[in-house]
């Protein structure tokens, strides 16, 4: 946020933080978070580069077009394991993958 828009919430009496401490959520929480989140993110993106719908790619899956949905909004019941299977079977590289979960976060967690 821009350090002149924060100080006009300021001074009419907002309070401006970030999600991490809205949530009251640990360090390595909101790491986690951000972790699911990138991973779910790069599957959409590639998912729609390779001009798959999530009911093709279900099936490469053997799984939902549902699942699918849940997985690339990042929904808390996708597992990690999932994620990184399926960015897998896209295609991805181990290189590729490794940018994705060692990139740095847009949003600054501090």
């Amino acid at each position: 946020m821009r350090e002149g828009k924060r100080r006009r919430l300021e001074a009419r009496g907002w309070k401006v933080g970030t999600a991490q401490d809205f949530l009251h959520l640990s360090a390595e929480e909101a790491a986690y978070i951000d972790l699911k989140a990138r991973l779910a993110t790069s599957l959409r993106e590639r998912r729609r580069r390779r001009s798959l719908t999530q009911g093709e790619l279900a099936k490469r899956l053997q799984s939902s077009q549902s699942r699918i949905a849940k997985m690339e909004a990042g929904d808390p019941s996708v597992s990690l394991d999932l994620l990184i299977r399926s960015l897998l079977i896209l295609g991805t590289s181990r290189r590729e993958l490794s940018r994705i979960i060692s990139a740095r976060s847009p949003v600054s967690a501090a």
